[in-house]
């Protein structure tokens, strides 16, 4: 049930608003929340279009430290819940702080420190995906 009403929270309103119009709100609270935390490298990439893509969205950054990563996810968790009275539907990776994961149903927010993000390479994996750049001026 808790799940079905997180979702709910994160869907548009009646009266015109528009789903892509909250995603794109969902995933600027994201992106700033990441920059408000000295999040390095923020990027959202569009995976609507992309063949086998699980989610819509992908928000990314990288931390310079395992507390860091900590507080950058953080930092997502309460900015979205702050704005759109929703939680995380689900989150992993805090134990090690070395990719945090942070699921808001078709959005998921990716925390990593620089060598995991590095090896994992994301943006590469999902090459096809339209991305975009963020910084302390967006």
């Amino acid at each position: 049930m808790a799940v079905k009403k997180a979702v709910a929270a994160l869907e548009p309103k009646r009266k015109g608003r528009r789903k892509e119009d909250m995603d794109d709100k969902v995933i600027s609270c994201i992106a700033h929340a990441m920059l408000e935390k000295k999040g390095i490298r923020v990027v959202s990439m569009d995976l609507r279009e992309v063949p086998g893509a699980s989610f819509d969205f992908f928000v990314i950054c990288e931390g310079t430290s395992g507390p860091q990563v900590r507080a950058i996810a953080d930092g997502i968790e309460e900015k979205v819940y702050e704005q759109f009275q929703a939680p995380a539907l689900h989150s992993e990776g805090y134990a090690n702080a070395e990719w945090v994961l942070i699921d808001f149903g078709g959005i998921v927010a990716h925390v990593f420190l620089d060598s995991v993000r590095q090896h994992y390479r994301l943006e590469e994996l999902w090459g096809d995906a339209p991305v975009h750049f963020y910084n302390d001026n967006d």
